[in-house]
């Protein structure tokens, strides 16, 4: 076996040795692909700063029946070191100024920014000021202040709510008076799309657009909140960064962290490759600040034009959805991979989804934590055999709130099993069409805080072609889903071959719903327990069976009978502060 050490602090031009470590990571990828047998890469302590995407091939496989292991040095043992891959350079350089910190930063562009480790929000004003209305082009209103806008084409508007489930993200062109008006001009094509995408009939009502901004963020004039700040690039290659410090910070002793690169990590088609232990963490997205903007659907997926088509939903009700989506992408990427391991890695601060897993097979995530993520945790397309399993996925969509926890589509024979997802602002795990996928034992806590239309676990689309290959979700424990319109367990859009069996359901606007458009086809509900009964229990449509489950009105007397449903739900291992049920412990933490 074949072991090489890279440090921060080391040289290139060593030997790559536990006393004379690399100190790059292509230095020691390069070393692991001239050598044969297994290979363990040794990360020692510190942060490795990437100014570039490391990227893995299939040059980088482990070869004939030897793997090549990147790995936190002392990982599985009391001696395991604090290992951050990083692409987030520190600001220095700063000035100050009536309180307000200010850097020029070049052609620096960034959307998030983290200080002391502490992710800090563009400064912001709830909505746009005055009597306001929408235009062909943007708005019209009678206050003065976007007038005295330092850089209005910096600024960015958001829409929270579009239509219940989803948020949009569109920059200003221009503010610029007519009379005793002021207009604001919205950047193209964005806004012309939204006009496009948003048109919804319910109830009567008709919508159309986007409506009234719910947030303006990033101008100088909008620094009332301390820890908040601003990019402003008016003058182009001369962009200024500001921040207003929270009380007791100083810049000379501060850290603060732009994060630059959009991929740390691309791995595209290796094979019997395995990472544990390590911190990825400092990356970023720019495609919203973009003039296409961020025009959000469900999910992650998002519009950037080529038609719309219509779901019809009910009578005089339907919503126009967008034809071909776009996905939010991931800030560490593996692509057509084979028998590759994540594990024990953690994934925070990033700009986007935390991990993207499309096509290949054999991909096991076990034992991984995600947090402090603009999208959401983990995104799988169109792979086969990927497990997720034993991972802690908290506090993820704080920039996209349509984002889950979890998110499947495509896949073939994948499983999710003991996993939490907790404090999420939309769906806890998504199952997206595919084949055969096992949703076993997960705890979602807390879901569903920010959009509507979701579920701890939401399943849309056909699943396979029979019960045989068909999905399973089963031994979920689903607490807490918020906002005033959800169903704790959803199967939605056309699901069809479902088994959903043995969960337990509690504190949901609705536990579950059986009849959907398009109506949900060859679905089993048996033998789940629930504080009350799912919307259309008392006449199940044609395509769904419903028996053998349980309503429990009483707290009580539900967790009574669900002692052992929870003791095997959540994480496997023990983490100090979690909320998961235990294996074994029949309690809560």
């Amino acid at each position: 076996m074949f072991h090489f050490h890279v440090a921060p602090s080391g040289d290139d031009t060593g030997a790559g040795s536990a006393e004379q470590p690399f100190a790059t990571l292509e230095r020691a990828q390069s070393a692991a692909r001239q050598a044969a047998g297994d290979v363990i890469v040794h990360l020692r302590a510190g942060t490795h700063l990437l100014t570039r995407t490391l990227e893995l091939t299939d040059t980088d496989s482990g070869r004939d029946g030897h793997r090549i292991v990147y790995q936190a040095h002392g990982y599985g043992t009391p001696d395991h070191e604090e290992v951050v891959i990083s692409g987030g350079p520190r600001v220095t350089g700063w000035r100050e100024r009536d309180g307000v910190w200010t850097a020029d930063v070049g052609d620096l562009d960034i959307r998030q920014l983290y200080v002391d480790g502490r992710r800090v929000l563009r400064a912001g004003i709830p909505g746009l000021p005055g009597a306001a209305r929408p235009t062909i082009t943007g708005y019209v209103t009678d206050s003065m202040d976007p007038r005295r806008w330092h850089s209005p084409g910096d600024v960015e508007f958001v829409y929270q709510g579009v239509y219940p489930w989803t948020e949009a993200r569109c920059e200003v062109a221009t503010v610029s008076m007519d009379g005793d008006a002021t207009v604001v001009t919205m950047a193209q094509p964005a806004f012309g799309w939204a006009a496009e995408l948003y048109n919804s009939t319910w109830e009567g009502q008709t919508s159309s657009g986007l409506g009234l901004p719910t947030r303006i963020e990033n101008d100088a004039a909008f620094l009332s909140e301390p820890g908040t700040f601003v990019l402003d690039r008016s003058l182009p290659g001369r962009h200024v960064l500001l921040y207003l410090p929270r009380p007791g910070e100083d810049p000379d002793r501060t850290q603060v962290v732009a994060p630059v690169l959009e991929t740390l990590l691309s791995v595209a088609g290796p094979r019997n490759v395995s990472f544990r232990g390590l911190v990825f963490a400092d990356a970023t997205w720019l495609r919203p600040s973009r003039p296409e903007g961020f025009l959000h659907y469900h999910g992650s997926g998002y519009y950037e034009g080529g038609g719309v088509e219509t779901a019809v939903l009910g009578e005089g009700a339907s919503v126009t959805y967008p034809a071909v989506s776009a996905s939010i992408p991931a800030c560490v990427t593996f692509q057509d991979v084979a028998e590759v391991e994540i594990e024990g890695c953690r994934f925070t601060r990033l700009g986007a989804f935390g991990l993207g897993v499309s096509g290949g097979a054999g991909v096991a995530v076990r034992g991984c934590d995600f947090d402090t993520l603009s999208g959401g945790g983990i995104s799988v397309s169109d792979g086969e055999d990927v497990t997720i399993e034993d991972t802690w996925v908290h506090d993820v969509g704080l920039e996209y709130s349509g984002s889950p926890g979890i998110a499947m589509s495509g896949a073939r024979g994948c499983v999710v099993a003991n996993n939490e997802i907790a404090d999420v602002p939309h769906c806890g795990i998504v199952i997206g069409p595919g084949e055969g996928a096992r949703v076993l034992r997960n705890l979602t806590v807390g879901t569903m805080k920010v959009l509507a239309d979701g579920g701890g676990i939401y399943l849309a689309g056909a699943q396979g072609t029979s019960h045989e290959n068909g999905a399973l979700v089963q031994g979920n424990v689903i607490e807490d889903t918020r906002t005033p319109y959800n169903f704790g367990l959803y199967t939605d859009y056309g699901a069809a071959w479902v088994t959903v069996e043995g969960n337990v359901v509690t504190r949901a606007d609705n536990t579950a719903v059986l009849a959907v458009a398009p109506p949900l086809e060859n679905v089993i509900y048996r033998g789940n327990v629930w504080d009350a009964d799912p919307v259309g229990h008392d006449s199940p449509p044609r395509g769904v069976t419903y028996e053998s489950n349980v309503t429990f009105k009483d707290e009580r007397e539900l967790n009574a009978a669900t002692v052992g449903i929870r003791s095997r739900a959540g994480l496997l291992r023990p983490r100090p502060g979690s909320r998961t049920w235990r294996a074994g412990s029949g309690a809560s933490e």
